[in-house]
């Protein structure tokens, strides 16, 4: 069993890289990819835990898109290097992703203290440093009781479509896809249930379109997917010449119910999917 989708206190996840090594030895996993947003501070910090423990530990990243330029909605983009390090001009593009970043939060910052609700970015900042992000708006909120859980903060406040949501310039699809493939990894299209696309004709269409502008493969088994979903992804993967990857999506107790290696409970990767990717 593996799991190629999990997040560290370096970005939006709970557990430090050593606790999350440890959770992955515990669990039994052959492998585990460290996947935070923007960073590849989780890994290099996991890299000498795992070495000492045996485990297999694939570096990855998970990078913020839009579909288009002017698209108000966030696609996930994962990415993984199987063969060696990423090179440094992706280690520079991100520094520009984090800035951002930081220019997001303070203006989140801002939103929420006009709506009433004293939150800060140094305090945001505290818990998330440099990775700051919604999820640590999230436990502020919880925390001064101005929602009561992590669900509501996001439904009330930071979802795309709630009232304190301020935007992010991010790239594109297209061009996180090409930044990810000049640097010698490959991509793919990260629980992409979220798209939310009721239409399946218009979910075919822009997998196609990924594909055709170099995407490497599609994260068919994740926490949310159900086993309908599951096989439309395996089906529109081999449809369309991609690979599959597979991940929890764990984040310790920010997303309690999802543990690593299984998620729900319903998850079982085999290691075959990674072995996959590397032929």
């Amino acid at each position: 069993m593996i799991d190629l989708h999990s997040h560290t206190t370096e970005s939006d996840g709970t557990y430090s890289p050593r606790e999350l090594v440890e959770a992955a030895v515990a669990e039994g996993l052959e492998a585990l990819a460290v996947t935070d947003h923007d960073s590849f501070n989780g890994y290099e910090l996991a890299r000498p835990i795992a070495a000492e423990a045996g485990l297999n530990l694939i570096c990855g990243i998970e990078l913020s898109t839009k579909v288009r330029r002017g698209h108000r909605k966030t696609v996930h983009l994962l990415g993984y290097f199987l063969e060696g390090e990423p090179c440094g001009d992706l280690v520079d593009w991100l520094r520009e992703l984090q800035s951002t970043r930081r220019d997001r939060n303070r203006r989140l910052a801002d939103k929420l203290q006009s709506m009433g609700m004293a939150v800060t970015l140094e305090e945001v900042e505290a818990l998330g440093r440099s990775m700051a992000g919604r999820p640590h708006f999230a436990r502020i909120l919880v925390s001064k009781g101005y929602v009561a859980n992590y669900r509501e903060a996001f439904d009330r406040y930071l979802d795309e479509s709630a009232s304190a949501y301020v935007d992010r310039e991010e790239p594109t699809l297209e061009e996180a896809i090409g930044r990810l493939r000049a640097s010698g990894g490959i991509s793919s299209l990260a629980h992409p249930v979220r798209l939310n696309l009721s239409d399946r004709e218009e979910e075919e269409r822009l997998v196609a379109t990924l594909a055709g502008q170099g995407l490497t493969a599609i994260e068919a088994h994740h926490s949310d997917h159900g086993p309908e979903d599951t096989a439309r992804y395996l089906d529109l993967a081999g449809k369309y010449g991609l690979k599959v990857t597979g991940g929890s999506d764990f984040h310790g107790e920010n997303k309690p119910g999802v543990r690593l290696g299984v998620g729900p409970g319903h998850l079982d990767i085999p290691m075959r999917v990674l072995e996959d990717l590397r032929g």
